[in-house]
């Protein structure tokens, strides 16, 4: 097969008018660049130039091959002028996945991204399973908990935090819990894992744990239909924040016990395949990320 480069470096000799000049051009030496017009000619089957002490002669294939060795050296420095761009600016497409409950906040913090970085564009693929990144040609994934995988990289963005929350609805009619036990008498929306139910949820004040048995009559395995139950005024949800920052902010939501503490939920990274180089708009998004995911969480 052709080297294509040693196409270019055929074009550029015949440029520079000789072998000696060709070399200064391109920084290396002229044993080189010999050697490799004589292995493009060994894999073409024909000589190209008639070499003089005076001067190279293009011999008639000669002539039709720069024509098109001339297209591949303007190709490749096109190549190499879009690849330094691509290193210089922040453009191009970012590949993202997240899983479901992370869309609510990750897609503003993306919309924000392009404001800043006009020059970018977003595919963002939400699901709960494991994307394979290489396979499916992900740039960036939103994930909790760290991957023991050697192929990815992982860069933590925050801890995230866990809050009890209920409508301002139900705790009009419920009451507002006062004490950590107070939340055995309230109807209370529970995550389910493995097929078991969360029903002891644990928290801190001063130093003391305090473990308390909830019941529920409604379950669910999906933290977001566990935020809507809660809207809809079914009861208290124990939920990572980051899933209802927006319902707080919007006072959809409001927390309660506040002035006890919860145990972290798990961390949460983002996630991109291990490479000799990073692509800028990757570096800068995941910095982002690190900088505006979490902002008030």
């Amino acid at each position: 097969m052709l080297n294509p480069q040693h196409l270019a470096v055929f074009a550029t000799i015949i440029r520079a008018g000789s072998i000696s000049k060709a070399a200064v051009q391109l920084g290396c030496g002229k044993s080189l660049l010999s050697r490799q017009l004589a292995k493009l000619e060994q894999d073409l089957g024909a000589r190209l130039i008639q070499r003089s002490t005076r001067k190279l002669t293009l011999t008639e294939i000669g002539e039709q091959v720069l024509h098109e060795a001339q297209r591949i050296d303007t190709a490749l420095a096109n190549i190499e002028q879009m690849a330094g761009q691509h290193q210089q600016e922040v453009r191009g497409r970012l590949r993202v996945t997240c899983p479901v409950p992370a869309v609510t906040r990750l897609v503003p913090v993306m919309m924000e991204f392009c404001k800043r970085y006009p020059q970018i564009d977003f595919a963002l693929q939400v699901e709960d399973r494991l994307v394979d990144l290489i396979a499916e040609q992900i740039d960036v994934a939103i994930r909790v908990s760290h991957l023991e995988d050697s192929s990815l990289i992982a860069r933590k963005l925050v801890d995230s935090q866990r809050i009890l929350c209920a409508s301002p609805g139900y705790l009009a009619h419920a009451g507002h819990p006062v004490v950590a036990e107070d939340l055995a008498q309230h109807a209370c929306l529970l995550y389910i894992s493995a097929g078991r139910a969360h029903d002891e949820w644990t928290l801190l004040q001063d130093g003391e744990v305090k473990k308390v048995r909830v019941s529920s009559h409604f379950q669910s395995n999906n933290g977001l239909a566990l935020v809507a139950a809660a809207c809809s005024g079914a009861g208290i949800v124990l939920i990572d924040k980051l899933i209802v920052s927006k319902h707080l902010q919007s006072g959809e939501l409001v927390a309660v016990l506040d002035n006890y503490q919860l145990p972290s939920g798990s961390p949460v990274y983002a996630v991109y395949p291990a490479r000799d180089w990073l692509a800028l708009k990757t570096a800068t998004f995941v910095a982002f990320l690190q900088e505006r995911l979490f902002t008030g969480v």
